[in-house]
């Protein structure tokens, strides 16, 4: 599989630093079907620091491998940055690493509406050095599924990148 070039550059800066920083990450996927972890794991090396990857694409599954609460689910949706932040924390603690990274959203082209329309997403981050997960939400807007899915793909990895430069600093500082 091959994924266009700033998504490789970025994946390799990822697999990178976490190797210099002796971190392991792990990714739990809905709207990218595993591709996050899938271009990570097209890193020759990646295996030094890429756990595993969860595809939830399913609420059950959401539920059942990340422990995300029936009360998000329903109450606020898949979609939304309770699940995403909740996505990101329950694959930390399954995978028990250090950084993970949680997507949830519609890709399109079916599946929007008014107040979530297609090209939401939401990205978390959790660590294991802090309580909690830091989200984001990106409308990409009139995109197609693949672009939706590849800028989700490279906020992602930017996201992760961000966490192991600012670990690495701290290490330095210390």
């Amino acid at each position: 599989m091959t994924f266009d070039e700033e998504i490789s550059a970025l994946a390799t800066m990822v697999v990178r630093d976490f190797n210099a920083a002796n971190k392991k990450l792990t990714t739990a996927e809905s709207c990218t079907g595993g591709l996050i972890a899938g271009s990570i794991t097209s890193v020759s090396g990646s295996s030094a620091v890429f756990d595993r990857g969860f595809v939830t694409y399913s609420n059950q599954a959401k539920h059942d491998l990340l422990g995300v609460s029936t009360e998000t689910l329903n109450q606020q949706g898949a979609v939304s940055g309770e699940c995403a932040a909740q996505m990101a924390i329950g694959a930390l603690a399954a995978a028990q690493c250090d950084a993970s990274v949680a997507v949830t959203g519609i890709a399109g082209p079916g599946g929007g509406s008014a107040e979530k329309p297609v090209g939401l997403v939401y990205i978390a981050v959790a660590t294991s050095d802090e309580d909690g997960a830091f989200v984001e939400k990106f409308e990409f807007g009139n995109l197609d599924r693949d672009e939706i899915r590849a800028a989700t793909i490279r906020e992602s990895l930017e996201m992760l990148l961000g966490y192991a430069i600012e670990d690495t600093e701290k290490s330095a500082e210390n």
